[in-house]
């Protein structure tokens, strides 16, 4: 009879809870501004904070309130730059823009100790292992950002340019010929 007694009180106190939080989550919704919903699809979403911001929602934040030039993302280049302008509608001037050199993260295997320090702070979970275990990068995931570098006791973490294989070459873009002022 109690065990009877406590399964229905918990299951009309869960539905009343469930139908509470139902209307105030009807009620209490923030709007947010489609533009910053738009431009925060545009960006990466790893959190790197390589543009200086926490994460892309402040950094979309920041682009729709014209605090931030469209260029304000590293790893997308300019390509990224170039949809975030078409978007705010803003001229662009890409002479400024260089294009980012692709990196991965790669382990010293002989002088990794396995401290954790890196894959505490990598936004993509691009590096596994255990603690006190050799770590190793899932090249895929990585995103180059550089802080699993910057806190590695060991040094045992290097950047180095993705290896060019079928399954990531792409064609470079073809160069524009300058043409000469001279007049025939």
């Amino acid at each position: 009879m109690y065990v009877l007694s406590a399964i229905v009180s918990l299951t009309l106190l869960g539905l009343f809870l469930g139908l509470l939080l139902g209307i105030a989550a009807k009620y209490l919704k923030v709007e947010s501004s489609p533009i910053i919903d738009e431009l925060e699809s545009l960006l990466p979403g790893s959190q790197c904070g390589q543009c200086g911001f926490p994460g892309c929602r402040p950094a979309a934040e920041a682009l729709a309130d014209g605090k931030a030039p469209a260029t304000i993302c590293p790893p997308g280049g300019s390509a990224l730059a170039e949809q975030i302008a078409a978007l705010l509608g803003l001229d662009l001037d890409l002479s400024e823009v260089k294009e980012p050199e692709l990196l991965v993260a790669r382990v010293s295997e002989d002088t990794c100790t396995g401290c954790t320090r890196c894959f505490k702070v990598c936004p993509t979970d691009a590096i596994v292992g255990a603690p006190k275990q050799i770590h190793a990068v899932v090249a895929d995931a990585c995103i180059g950002c550089k802080k699993c570098v910057e806190v590695c006791p060991t040094e045992c973490l290097q950047m180095h340019p993705i290896e060019v294989t079928i399954r990531n070459w792409r064609w470079n873009k073809p160069s524009v010929p300058e043409v000469s002022s001279a007049v025939c």
